[in-house]
Protein backbone atom coordinates (compact mmCIF):
# COMPACT_ATOMS: atom_id res chain seq x y z
CA UNK A 1 0.00 0.00 0.00
CA UNK A 2 1.24 3.54 -0.74
CA UNK A 3 2.84 5.23 2.27
CA UNK A 4 3.13 8.92 2.99
CA UNK A 5 6.69 10.05 2.32
CA UNK A 6 6.30 13.85 2.56
CA UNK A 7 3.81 16.60 3.38
CA UNK A 8 4.03 20.26 2.47
CA UNK A 9 1.60 23.08 3.20
CA UNK A 10 1.28 26.57 1.76
CA UNK A 11 -0.92 29.64 1.99
CA UNK A 12 -3.13 30.16 -1.06
CA UNK A 13 -6.40 32.02 -1.77
CA UNK A 14 -9.99 30.89 -2.20
CA UNK A 15 -12.64 32.19 -4.59
CA UNK A 16 -13.38 35.16 -2.32
CA UNK A 17 -9.70 36.15 -2.22
CA UNK A 18 -9.32 35.04 1.41
CA UNK A 19 -6.26 33.19 2.66
CA UNK A 20 -6.55 29.44 3.11
CA UNK A 21 -4.27 26.42 3.26
CA UNK A 22 -3.31 23.96 0.55
CA UNK A 23 -1.57 20.71 1.41
CA UNK A 24 0.56 18.43 -0.80
CA UNK A 25 0.88 14.80 0.27
CA UNK A 26 3.35 12.61 -1.62
CA UNK A 27 3.23 8.86 -1.19
CA UNK A 28 6.03 6.46 -2.14
CA UNK A 29 8.11 9.52 -3.12
CA UNK A 30 6.19 10.03 -6.37
CA UNK A 31 2.40 10.18 -6.09
CA UNK A 32 1.23 13.75 -5.46
CA UNK A 33 -2.11 14.37 -3.80
CA UNK A 34 -3.24 17.95 -3.28
CA UNK A 35 -6.16 19.58 -1.49
CA UNK A 36 -7.13 23.16 -0.71
CA UNK A 37 -9.51 23.92 2.16
CA UNK A 38 -12.68 25.93 1.39
CA UNK A 39 -14.56 28.23 3.77
CA UNK A 40 -18.17 29.26 4.27
CA UNK A 41 -19.92 32.62 4.71
CA UNK A 42 -23.00 31.19 6.42
CA UNK A 43 -21.27 29.22 9.19
CA UNK A 44 -22.95 27.10 11.85
CA UNK A 45 -21.80 27.72 15.44
CA UNK A 46 -20.91 24.02 15.88
CA UNK A 47 -18.66 23.74 12.82
CA UNK A 48 -14.99 22.88 13.11
CA UNK A 49 -12.82 25.97 13.56
CA UNK A 50 -10.99 26.55 10.31
CA UNK A 51 -7.68 27.90 11.65
CA UNK A 52 -5.66 28.17 14.84
CA UNK A 53 -6.66 31.51 16.40
CA UNK A 54 -8.40 32.15 13.05
CA UNK A 55 -5.01 32.54 11.38
CA UNK A 56 -4.07 30.12 8.56
CA UNK A 57 -0.38 30.90 9.11
CA UNK A 58 -0.61 29.53 12.66
CA UNK A 59 -2.32 26.36 11.47
CA UNK A 60 0.53 25.73 9.04
CA UNK A 61 3.04 26.28 11.85
CA UNK A 62 1.33 23.59 13.93
CA UNK A 63 1.31 21.22 10.95
CA UNK A 64 4.97 21.85 10.15
CA UNK A 65 5.96 21.09 13.74
CA UNK A 66 4.17 17.72 13.54
CA UNK A 67 4.76 16.43 10.00
CA UNK A 68 6.81 13.45 11.24
CA UNK A 69 3.67 12.00 12.84
CA UNK A 70 2.25 11.34 9.37
CA UNK A 71 5.35 10.01 7.59
CA UNK A 72 5.12 6.29 6.92
CA UNK A 73 1.35 6.05 7.35
CA UNK A 74 -0.59 4.41 4.55
CA UNK A 75 -2.08 7.19 2.46
CA UNK A 76 -5.50 5.53 2.24
CA UNK A 77 -5.67 4.62 5.94
CA UNK A 78 -7.89 7.46 7.11
CA UNK A 79 -8.24 5.98 10.59
CA UNK A 80 -4.48 6.10 11.21
CA UNK A 81 -4.24 9.59 9.76
CA UNK A 82 -7.13 10.65 11.99
CA UNK A 83 -5.35 9.22 15.03
CA UNK A 84 -2.24 11.22 14.13
CA UNK A 85 -4.35 14.38 13.85
CA UNK A 86 -5.91 13.67 17.23
CA UNK A 87 -2.51 13.24 18.87
CA UNK A 88 -1.80 16.80 17.77
CA UNK A 89 -5.27 18.19 18.48
CA UNK A 90 -7.77 16.53 20.81
CA UNK A 91 -10.19 19.47 20.86
CA UNK A 92 -13.76 18.92 19.72
CA UNK A 93 -13.54 21.58 16.99
CA UNK A 94 -9.92 21.33 15.78
CA UNK A 95 -9.08 24.66 17.40
CA UNK A 96 -5.41 23.74 17.86
CA UNK A 97 -4.46 22.68 14.32
CA UNK A 98 -7.47 24.00 12.43
CA UNK A 99 -10.18 22.11 10.61
CA UNK A 100 -8.81 23.41 7.32
CA UNK A 101 -5.57 21.47 7.88
CA UNK A 102 -7.52 18.36 8.93
CA UNK A 103 -9.57 18.70 5.74
CA UNK A 104 -6.62 19.23 3.41
CA UNK A 105 -4.32 16.58 4.91
CA UNK A 106 -6.94 13.82 4.79
CA UNK A 107 -8.22 14.59 1.30
CA UNK A 108 -4.72 15.09 -0.14
CA UNK A 109 -3.66 11.76 1.37
CA UNK A 110 -6.54 9.88 -0.26
CA UNK A 111 -5.93 11.76 -3.51
CA UNK A 112 -2.33 10.55 -3.43
CA UNK A 113 -3.42 6.97 -2.66
CA UNK A 114 -5.86 7.00 -5.58
CA UNK A 115 -3.09 8.04 -7.95
CA UNK A 116 -0.77 5.38 -6.56
CA UNK A 117 -3.43 2.73 -7.09
CA UNK A 118 -4.49 4.16 -10.45
CA UNK A 119 -8.09 4.16 -9.25
CA UNK A 120 -10.69 6.92 -9.04
CA UNK A 121 -10.79 8.51 -5.60
CA UNK A 122 -14.45 7.60 -5.09
CA UNK A 123 -13.56 3.92 -5.23
CA UNK A 124 -10.78 4.28 -2.64
CA UNK A 125 -13.12 5.78 -0.02
CA UNK A 126 -16.42 4.27 -1.13
CA UNK A 127 -19.21 3.39 1.30
CA UNK A 128 -21.26 1.73 -1.43
CA UNK A 129 -20.79 -0.57 -4.41
CA UNK A 130 -23.76 0.88 -6.30
CA UNK A 131 -22.08 3.96 -7.70
CA UNK A 132 -24.48 6.54 -9.10
CA UNK A 133 -24.14 10.17 -10.09
CA UNK A 134 -25.68 12.61 -7.65
CA UNK A 135 -27.87 15.22 -9.32
CA UNK A 136 -26.05 18.56 -9.57
CA UNK A 137 -28.00 21.28 -7.76
CA UNK A 138 -26.81 24.86 -8.02
CA UNK A 139 -27.48 28.44 -7.00
CA UNK A 140 -29.19 30.45 -9.75
CA UNK A 141 -30.18 33.47 -7.62
CA UNK A 142 -28.42 34.51 -4.45
CA UNK A 143 -29.08 36.76 -1.49
CA UNK A 144 -28.43 36.80 2.24
CA UNK A 145 -24.82 36.26 3.30
CA UNK A 146 -23.85 35.38 -0.30
CA UNK A 147 -24.81 38.69 -1.90
CA UNK A 148 -25.04 42.41 -1.17
CA UNK A 149 -27.71 44.78 0.18
CA UNK A 150 -30.92 44.93 -1.82
CA UNK A 151 -30.84 41.25 -2.75
CA UNK A 152 -33.34 38.80 -1.20
CA UNK A 153 -33.03 37.76 2.44
CA UNK A 154 -33.26 34.15 1.25
CA UNK A 155 -29.71 33.00 0.69
CA UNK A 156 -30.06 30.71 -2.33
CA UNK A 157 -32.59 29.77 -4.96
CA UNK A 158 -31.35 26.61 -6.60
CA UNK A 159 -32.19 24.51 -9.63
CA UNK A 160 -31.95 20.74 -10.01
CA UNK A 161 -32.68 19.02 -13.32
CA UNK A 162 -34.55 16.07 -11.84
CA UNK A 163 -35.73 14.82 -15.22
CA UNK A 164 -32.24 14.45 -16.69
CA UNK A 165 -31.14 10.96 -17.69
CA UNK A 166 -27.40 11.64 -17.70
CA UNK A 167 -25.09 13.84 -15.69
CA UNK A 168 -24.15 15.88 -18.77
CA UNK A 169 -27.82 16.52 -19.55
CA UNK A 170 -28.36 17.58 -15.94
CA UNK A 171 -25.46 20.04 -16.06
CA UNK A 172 -26.59 21.51 -19.38
CA UNK A 173 -30.18 21.97 -18.18
CA UNK A 174 -28.99 23.76 -15.04
CA UNK A 175 -26.77 25.99 -17.16
CA UNK A 176 -29.69 26.79 -19.48
CA UNK A 177 -31.90 27.85 -16.54
CA UNK A 178 -29.14 30.05 -15.11
CA UNK A 179 -28.60 31.72 -18.50
CA UNK A 180 -32.32 32.24 -19.11
CA UNK A 181 -32.77 33.70 -15.64
CA UNK A 182 -30.14 36.30 -16.58
CA UNK A 183 -32.24 37.17 -19.65
CA UNK A 184 -35.40 37.46 -17.55
CA UNK A 185 -33.67 39.77 -15.05
CA UNK A 186 -32.31 42.04 -17.80
CA UNK A 187 -35.77 42.36 -19.40
CA UNK A 188 -37.29 43.16 -16.03
CA UNK A 189 -34.60 45.70 -15.15
CA UNK A 190 -32.62 47.18 -18.10
CA UNK A 191 -30.19 48.63 -15.53
CA UNK A 192 -29.38 45.20 -14.03
CA UNK A 193 -25.60 45.03 -13.75
CA UNK A 194 -25.29 41.25 -14.26
CA UNK A 195 -24.09 41.08 -10.66
CA UNK A 196 -23.58 37.66 -9.14
CA UNK A 197 -23.07 36.42 -5.59
CA UNK A 198 -20.33 34.26 -4.09
CA UNK A 199 -21.53 31.07 -5.77
CA UNK A 200 -22.40 32.46 -9.19
CA UNK A 201 -26.12 32.97 -8.64
CA UNK A 202 -27.54 36.20 -10.03
CA UNK A 203 -27.82 38.94 -7.38
CA UNK A 204 -30.65 41.33 -8.34
CA UNK A 205 -32.30 44.00 -6.20
CA UNK A 206 -35.47 42.07 -5.51
CA UNK A 207 -37.57 40.74 -2.66
CA UNK A 208 -37.95 37.05 -1.84
CA UNK A 209 -41.21 36.39 -3.67
CA UNK A 210 -40.23 38.21 -6.85
CA UNK A 211 -36.92 36.33 -6.86
CA UNK A 212 -38.77 33.03 -6.70
CA UNK A 213 -41.25 34.15 -9.37
CA UNK A 214 -38.54 35.11 -11.88
CA UNK A 215 -36.77 31.79 -11.21
CA UNK A 216 -40.00 29.96 -12.09
CA UNK A 217 -40.39 32.10 -15.21
CA UNK A 218 -36.88 31.18 -16.40
CA UNK A 219 -37.73 27.49 -16.12
CA UNK A 220 -41.06 27.91 -17.89
CA UNK A 221 -39.53 30.00 -20.69
CA UNK A 222 -37.40 26.97 -21.55
CA UNK A 223 -40.50 24.74 -21.69
CA UNK A 224 -39.76 23.01 -18.41
CA UNK A 225 -42.47 21.98 -15.98
CA UNK A 226 -41.60 22.35 -12.29
CA UNK A 227 -41.31 18.94 -10.70
CA UNK A 228 -40.92 17.16 -14.04
CA UNK A 229 -37.84 18.28 -15.99
CA UNK A 230 -36.54 20.64 -13.32
CA UNK A 231 -37.32 21.57 -9.74
CA UNK A 232 -36.37 24.49 -7.53
CA UNK A 233 -34.76 24.40 -4.12
CA UNK A 234 -34.23 27.05 -1.45
CA UNK A 235 -31.51 27.47 1.13
CA UNK A 236 -33.25 29.67 3.71
CA UNK A 237 -30.07 29.87 5.86
CA UNK A 238 -32.46 30.91 8.63
CA UNK A 239 -29.80 31.13 11.31
CA UNK A 240 -28.65 34.35 9.63
CA UNK A 241 -32.10 35.87 10.23
CA UNK A 242 -32.63 34.51 13.76
CA UNK A 243 -32.38 37.10 16.54
CA UNK A 244 -32.06 35.18 19.84
CA UNK A 245 -32.89 38.25 21.92
CA UNK A 246 -36.10 39.01 20.04
CA UNK A 247 -36.83 35.29 19.53
CA UNK A 248 -37.77 36.22 15.99
CA UNK A 249 -36.50 35.84 12.43
CA UNK A 250 -35.63 39.35 11.23
CA UNK A 251 -35.93 39.81 7.47
CA UNK A 252 -34.29 43.22 7.38
CA UNK A 253 -34.15 43.56 3.59
CA UNK A 254 -37.82 42.65 3.12
CA UNK A 255 -38.87 44.57 6.25
CA UNK A 256 -40.71 41.96 8.31
CA UNK A 257 -40.17 39.69 11.28
CA UNK A 258 -41.40 36.15 11.93
CA UNK A 259 -42.12 34.40 15.17
CA UNK A 260 -41.03 30.72 15.15
CA UNK A 261 -44.62 29.74 14.28
CA UNK A 262 -44.75 32.30 11.48
CA UNK A 263 -41.40 31.08 10.15
CA UNK A 264 -42.76 27.54 9.84
CA UNK A 265 -45.73 28.91 7.87
CA UNK A 266 -43.45 31.18 5.79
CA UNK A 267 -41.20 28.29 4.74
CA UNK A 268 -44.12 25.90 4.24
CA UNK A 269 -45.93 28.35 1.96
CA UNK A 270 -42.81 28.71 -0.22
CA UNK A 271 -42.33 24.92 -0.38
CA UNK A 272 -45.94 24.44 -1.50
CA UNK A 273 -46.29 27.40 -3.85
CA UNK A 274 -43.06 26.78 -5.73
CA UNK A 275 -43.19 22.97 -5.61
CA UNK A 276 -39.74 22.79 -4.06
CA UNK A 277 -37.83 19.53 -4.13
CA UNK A 278 -35.30 20.84 -1.64
CA UNK A 279 -35.55 23.09 1.43
CA UNK A 280 -32.43 23.74 3.52
CA UNK A 281 -32.30 25.24 7.03
CA UNK A 282 -35.87 26.52 6.95
CA UNK A 283 -35.50 27.40 10.66
CA UNK A 284 -32.48 28.26 12.79
CA UNK A 285 -29.73 25.82 13.74
CA UNK A 286 -31.10 24.85 17.16
CA UNK A 287 -34.81 24.61 16.25
CA UNK A 288 -34.95 20.82 16.04
CA UNK A 289 -38.64 20.60 16.95
CA UNK A 290 -39.65 23.21 14.37
CA UNK A 291 -37.67 21.37 11.69
CA UNK A 292 -39.47 18.19 12.73
CA UNK A 293 -42.81 19.86 12.08
CA UNK A 294 -41.75 20.90 8.56
CA UNK A 295 -40.30 17.45 7.82
CA UNK A 296 -43.58 15.79 8.80
CA UNK A 297 -45.51 18.14 6.49
CA UNK A 298 -43.37 17.42 3.43
CA UNK A 299 -42.19 13.79 3.35
CA UNK A 300 -41.49 13.93 -0.41
CA UNK A 301 -39.34 17.08 -0.19
CA UNK A 302 -35.69 16.96 0.87
CA UNK A 303 -36.03 18.85 4.17
CA UNK A 304 -32.34 19.37 4.70
CA UNK A 305 -30.18 20.22 7.66
CA UNK A 306 -26.97 22.17 7.16
CA UNK A 307 -26.39 24.56 10.06
CA UNK A 308 -28.75 22.21 11.92
CA UNK A 309 -26.51 19.13 11.55
CA UNK A 310 -23.09 20.66 10.59
CA UNK A 311 -21.71 17.33 9.32
CA UNK A 312 -21.49 16.19 12.95
CA UNK A 313 -22.49 12.58 13.63
CA UNK A 314 -23.51 13.32 17.23
CA UNK A 315 -25.75 16.25 16.28
CA UNK A 316 -27.19 14.20 13.41
CA UNK A 317 -28.19 11.50 15.90
CA UNK A 318 -30.17 14.14 17.80
CA UNK A 319 -31.87 15.25 14.57
CA UNK A 320 -32.69 11.62 13.72
CA UNK A 321 -34.20 11.03 17.15
CA UNK A 322 -36.39 14.13 16.82
CA UNK A 323 -37.14 13.43 13.12
CA UNK A 324 -35.89 16.92 12.34
CA UNK A 325 -34.84 16.26 8.74
CA UNK A 326 -34.95 13.62 6.04
CA UNK A 327 -31.80 14.89 4.33
CA UNK A 328 -28.51 16.41 5.42
CA UNK A 329 -25.70 18.42 3.90
CA UNK A 330 -22.24 16.84 3.93
CA UNK A 331 -19.50 19.48 4.01
CA UNK A 332 -16.17 17.93 4.90
CA UNK A 333 -14.75 21.13 6.33
CA UNK A 334 -17.69 21.49 8.72
CA UNK A 335 -16.62 18.21 10.29
CA UNK A 336 -12.89 18.87 9.95
CA UNK A 337 -11.38 15.72 8.50
CA UNK A 338 -12.60 13.41 5.76
CA UNK A 339 -12.65 10.63 8.37
CA UNK A 340 -15.17 12.62 10.44
CA UNK A 341 -17.27 13.36 7.37
CA UNK A 342 -17.42 9.72 6.30
CA UNK A 343 -18.53 8.75 9.83
CA UNK A 344 -21.34 11.29 9.47
CA UNK A 345 -22.27 9.85 6.07
CA UNK A 346 -22.42 6.32 7.48
CA UNK A 347 -24.80 7.40 10.27
CA UNK A 348 -26.99 9.21 7.74
CA UNK A 349 -27.19 6.27 5.34
CA UNK A 350 -27.99 3.75 8.10
CA UNK A 351 -30.88 5.96 9.20
CA UNK A 352 -32.21 6.70 5.70
CA UNK A 353 -31.17 10.34 5.80
CA UNK A 354 -30.42 11.34 2.23
CA UNK A 355 -27.09 13.07 1.69
CA UNK A 356 -26.27 16.19 -0.29
CA UNK A 357 -22.52 16.70 -0.66
CA UNK A 358 -21.82 20.42 -0.84
CA UNK A 359 -19.21 23.03 -1.73
CA UNK A 360 -18.69 26.23 0.31
CA UNK A 361 -19.14 29.81 -0.81
CA UNK A 362 -15.37 30.37 -0.56
CA UNK A 363 -14.09 27.58 -2.81
CA UNK A 364 -11.03 26.30 -4.65
CA UNK A 365 -10.75 24.72 -8.08
CA UNK A 366 -10.33 21.27 -6.49
CA UNK A 367 -12.69 18.58 -7.76
CA UNK A 368 -12.52 15.97 -4.97
CA UNK A 369 -15.96 16.61 -3.52
CA UNK A 370 -17.43 15.20 -6.74
CA UNK A 371 -15.81 11.89 -5.77
CA UNK A 372 -16.97 12.24 -2.17
CA UNK A 373 -20.54 12.70 -3.38
CA UNK A 374 -20.36 9.48 -5.39
CA UNK A 375 -18.55 7.54 -2.66
CA UNK A 376 -21.16 8.40 -0.02
CA UNK A 377 -24.16 7.64 -2.23
CA UNK A 378 -25.25 11.29 -2.11
CA UNK A 379 -28.49 12.09 -3.91
CA UNK A 380 -27.37 15.57 -4.91
CA UNK A 381 -24.13 17.44 -5.38
CA UNK A 382 -24.50 21.09 -4.42
CA UNK A 383 -21.67 22.78 -6.32
CA UNK A 384 -23.14 25.80 -8.09
CA UNK A 385 -23.78 26.30 -11.80
CA UNK A 386 -21.17 28.76 -13.10
CA UNK A 387 -17.74 30.05 -12.05
CA UNK A 388 -14.41 28.28 -12.48
CA UNK A 389 -14.32 26.89 -8.94
CA UNK A 390 -17.88 25.51 -9.41
CA UNK A 391 -17.47 24.22 -12.95
CA UNK A 392 -14.33 22.32 -11.84
CA UNK A 393 -16.58 19.95 -9.88
CA UNK A 394 -19.07 19.62 -12.73
CA UNK A 395 -16.33 18.93 -15.27
CA UNK A 396 -15.02 16.14 -13.05
CA UNK A 397 -18.48 14.54 -13.19
CA UNK A 398 -18.30 14.70 -16.99
CA UNK A 399 -14.91 12.95 -16.92
CA UNK A 400 -16.23 10.32 -14.55
CA UNK A 401 -19.17 9.67 -16.89
CA UNK A 402 -16.63 7.97 -19.16
CA UNK A 403 -15.92 5.45 -16.37
CA UNK A 404 -17.45 1.98 -16.65
CA UNK A 405 -17.99 1.73 -12.87
CA UNK A 406 -20.70 4.38 -12.82
CA UNK A 407 -24.25 3.52 -13.80
CA UNK A 408 -26.71 6.36 -14.21
CA UNK A 409 -28.20 8.93 -11.86
CA UNK A 410 -29.11 8.57 -8.22
CA UNK A 411 -32.68 7.94 -7.13
CA UNK A 412 -33.89 10.98 -5.21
Amino acid sequence: MPKISSIRGRLVYNSRGSKTVEIDVISDNKHLGRACAPSGASVGKYEAQSFTDNKPEKSLQVLNANIKKFIGLEADDLKSIQQALRKIDSTSNYSKIGGAVAYAVTIASVDSAAKAKDEPMFKVISQTKKWRFPFPIGNILGGGAHAGPGTPDIQEILVCSVGAKTVRESIEMNLAVHKELGNVLRKKDPMFTNGRGDEGGWAPQMDNEKALDVSVKACENLGYTLGKEVALGVDFASSTQWDPKKKKYVYSRAGFENTPEEQIDFASDIIKKYKLIYAEDAVHEEAFDDMSEITAKFPKVLITGDDLTVTNAGILQKAIKKKSCNAAILKVNQAGSLYDALEFAEVATKNKIRLITSHRSGESTDHQISHIGIATGSKMLKVGVVGGERVAKLNELVRLSEHDLLRGMAEI
